[in-house]
């Protein structure tokens, strides 16, 4: 599938896996695509320019150069080079290929591409004719008899091992490289690397080294399950095939590593290495015995399959209900949230008063679900409110802080998720209808727990088999009495036992957490020093006491998502080193990037929505009466949907108080309503405009009954509302939810007296006389709702002093609807 566009002509793969288009600078200085040669300062005066995309292509893949680029993802631009540790790999159009003679597609190393499984298997194809009748003499009769180094066949055949210096010879023609490990070239390390298995003459897989140079963990399980397992079933054209994690583990000689098989198996790069659908897989997953079923059969939905993230999507609706005060603005929302959730079959049945009850039911349980938000916007409404911000917080609220040896006194700044931020991640980790996406609950703790010791492997596999953890402080006591659910219990226990010891001890406050305070469904993260994380697993049972134990005594059942003894640098998703004075504690769960772990833990999926991800609604009330530009920032480029997570033009900017790249969710639509007569929508930020579709709600009278004792209701509300148009504006009009409720005559006085009149004066800023206007209290008819009483000109003062007549408005004790009668 390729990554080129009719635009985007170029297209690099980074080392660690983002893609990279070359990127034109268009501003007044160095104007076209820009490059530094070899050795060249990087400094403004080396940058050379060009606008032939075929000599940048031949300056980046031929000379060495170094070329600025972008990252499709993420947006932020970079100068790197065609080298190991940076473009790893290049896509280039055909005509850019014709032009610098190189092909469309290639990477760094090219030498070592030609190690495909299918010449690696044409040279054992070789090996076994010289085996029979002498061919290929001249090459192999140079390697003498076949000693240390050995690699299985992909293939069934009579002898299916094979030395690897010969074989590794035969494609590359390098004699320079011996057999074994020692370089990447070398017979059995470039033989490993293309996932093929190392074995011994009896095809037992040998240990493999711990070299840098070497492929290990996810990658190398993906590798060899293709080679081993769906190429040979696609040569025997097969419909199907199956892999169980048992069977692959020892293939390959690996102990303990079902989680990783499973994740790797079941992954979405395995999917795109092997051109497959999703498999099915068995229970309990994951196990040795889980077993994963692809199928073969071609499929011409399979590209999209792989490619989920970025399939089309139904357009993000960012709407905006506007108009005069009491028009129902409100209550839409609540129709027009639950249709954008369950679909326009389900709302159209829900219109209607006498369906309300039904929609207010369904509404009610989406907000349940976490799956509609309301908030309603104010003059003091700020960025830090809606998005993020900082926010003071004194003593000790969360023991990693004191177990990270951070000081718990006074007051520190953290940062807080706002509405905004919070139901953008709530909808970007949806996992579906199905729940099939994978995703770490983050509402859960992350324990980190140390592997210490020279025998920390030992520790390791014993925990990955047993499916447990171990905890070796806090001997001798059996804390599961109800009791040590208290953290000063089992201060004071062990106090009493140990006089003197630290009350931050492991043996104290590790021993708490181990006990209890790491709840089922917490995680735990097993780690190695400062900066190694091996294992994640989710705790699944309860604390258990082994008075019998000669080693430790104190345990707690896990199911483990993720195991890699290589395992994943702490820097990646963790800013502080982890502790060595506390061996169990909390991770601030603040400071965790959920993203790049899920990334470690699911197989380098990127969260984002899922395919089948739910829709989720923000409704912001009353939109127009917050400063938007200081309640957005910059975000508001994020509402618009090209500009969405997994969209064609997505974007992501990093938010100025947690320093996490942040982006809108495409399954994410925004419902907002404006009172037309605070703010009239030309006055409307012009930034939000452009990004909105506006939907206008006017009054209807004919909502409203025409007959209540006696009264016209739909004749009241329509002139009132010719008369206010006709004085004011049609913006500031009176809607029908007024008179909505109305079933008697007292009612409707009520609404009069309470709401309309005050509402009126409020609009005609207390002149009275255009109030009576709107009323119909002129000075020639008769008196229906205010009365107006002449004020005599107190003693000291003369009329002839204040020009106009002036008179004291009254809102009468009963009004009079003659004029609206039946």
């Amino acid at each position: 599938m390729t990554n080129l566009t009719d635009q985007r002509r170029i297209v690099f793969r980074h080392a660690n896996g983002d893609l990279y288009s070359v990127t034109r600078n268009g501003g007044k200085k160095h104007p076209g695509y820009q490059f530094f040669r070899p050795g060249a300062s990087q400094s403004d005066e080396d940058i050379v320019v060009t606008e032939e995309l075929s000599e940048l292509a031949r300056a980046v893949l031929q000379e060495g150069c170094t070329v600025h680029c972008k990252n499709l993802s993420t947006g932020t631009q970079h100068y790197w080079g065609f080298r190991e540790g940076e473009l790893i790999s290049y896509e280039i159009a055909p005509e850019i290929a014709e032009a610098v003679g190189i092909p469309e597609t290639g990477s760094v190393g090219e030498e070592n591409a030609s190690l495909s499984r299918h010449t690696i298997e044409a040279a054992m194809d070789a090996y076994d004719s010289y085996r029979k009748s002498g061919a290929h003499s001249e090459i192999f009769n140079a390697f003498g008899e076949p000693r240390d180094y050995w690699v299985r066949s992909s293939r069934e055949r009579e002898n299916r091992v094979y030395p690897t210096k010969p074989i590794n010879f035969f494609v590359n023609r390098d004699s320079a490289m011996g057999g074994g490990w020692g370089a990447r070239k070398s017979g059995a390390s470039a033989l490993h690397n293309a996932g093929f298995i190392i074995v011994n003459e009896d095809d037992t897989p040998v240990e493999v080294p711990s070299k840098s140079h070497l492929m290990k963990g996810a990658d190398r399980i993906r590798l060899c399950a293709l080679n081993y397992y769906l190429e040979p079933a696609r040569e025997k054209a097969a419909k199907e095939v199956s892999v169980r994690a048992g069977d692959l583990a020892a293939a390959m000689g690996l102990k303990d590593a079902f989680p990783n098989i499973c994740q790797a198996l079941g992954g979405k790069k395995f999917q795109k290495l092997a051109q497959v659908a999703p498999p099915t897989s068995t229970e309990p997953n994951p196990s040795s015995s889980t077993v994963f079923t692809y199928t073969l059969t071609p499929q011409p939905e399979a590209d999209a399959v792989t490619n989920t993230n970025k399939a089309p999507a139904s357009s993000a609706t960012n709407l905006i209900l506007y108009g005069p005060p009491g028009t129902g603005k409100t209550y839409r929302t609540a129709w027009e949230a639950v249709r954008l959730c369950l679909g326009e079959q389900v709302a159209s049945g829900l219109k209607g008063g006498a369906q309300r009850a039904d929609l207010m039911s369904l509404y009610r349980k989406l907000v349940d679900e976490g799956r509609i938000e309301f908030v309603t916007f104010h003059q003091s409404m700020s960025y830090e409110e809606f998005v993020e911000g900082l926010r003071p917080t004194t003593g000790n609220e969360n023991m990693a802080r004191v177990d990270e040896n951070e000081s718990s006194s006074g007051f520190r700044l953290e940062c807080h998720d706002g509405i905004f931020k919070r139901i953008c991640e709530v909808a970007r980790l949806d996992p579906g209808e199905d729940g099939q996406a994978q995703h770490l609950d983050r509402k859960q703790g992350i324990f980190k727990l140390s592997l210490n010791g020279a025998n920390w492997k030992e520790k390791f596999s014993a925990a990955i088999h047993d499916k447990k953890i171990s905890w070796g402080f806090g001997a001798g006591i059996d804390w599961s009495a109800p009791e040590y659910e208290d953290f000063q219990a089992i201060k004071q226990k062990w106090l009493a036992r140990n006089p003197g010891t630290d009350g931050r001890a492991a043996d104290i406050t590790g021993t708490w957490h181990f006990r209890g305070a790491a709840e089922q469904g917490s995680y735990v993260l097993l780690t190695v020093g400062k900066n190694l994380a091996v294992a994640l697993g989710r705790i699944s049972g309860d604390y258990e006491f082994n008075a019998n134990s000669t080693d430790v005594q104190h345990s707690r059942g896990v199911e483990w998502i993720w195991v890699d003894e290589q395992g994943a640098q702490r820097s990646e998703f963790y800013p502080n080193s982890f502790s060595a004075f506390q061996p169990l504690y909390q991770l601030a769960s603040d400071r965790i990037d959920w993203d790049a772990l899920e990334a470690i833990a699911f197989d380098g999926a990127e969260p984002e929505a899922h395919s089948s991800a739910r829709s989720h609604v923000l409704i912001i009330d009353e939109i127009n009466r917050a400063n938007i530009s200081k309640v957005f920032g910059e975000l508001i480029t994020l509402l618009e949907p090209d500009k969405r997570l997994g969209m064609s033009n997505e974007i992501r900017l990093r938010l100025p108080y947690s320093k996490k790249l942040f982006g809108v969710p495409r399954n994410l639509h925004i419902i907002g309503t404006m009172n037309t007569a605070d703010r009239s929508i030309a006055l409307l930020d012009t930034a939000l405009r452009r990004r909105f579709t506006f939907h206008e709600l006017m009054p209807d009278p004919s909502v409203l009954s025409n007959n209540v004792d006696g009264v016209d209701l739909q004749k009241l509300l329509s002139t009132i509302n010719m008369r206010i148009e006709y004085l004011f504006d049609r913006d500031h009009q009176i809607g029908h939810a007024y008179f909505a409720g109305c079933e008697t005559r007292q009612d409707i006085e009520s609404a009069m007296r309470d709401k309309v009149i005050p509402l009126l004066a409020e609009y005609f800023y207390e002149d009275w006389s255009k109030v009576a206007a709107v009323l119909g209290d002129v000075e020639q008819g008769p008196s229906r709702f205010l009365s107006a009483e002449r004020i005599a000109a107190p003693g000291g003062m003369s009329e002839d002093d204040f020009s106009g007549e002036k008179l004291r408005w009254l809102v009468k004790e009963s009004f009079d609807f003659s004029e609206f009668a039946t």
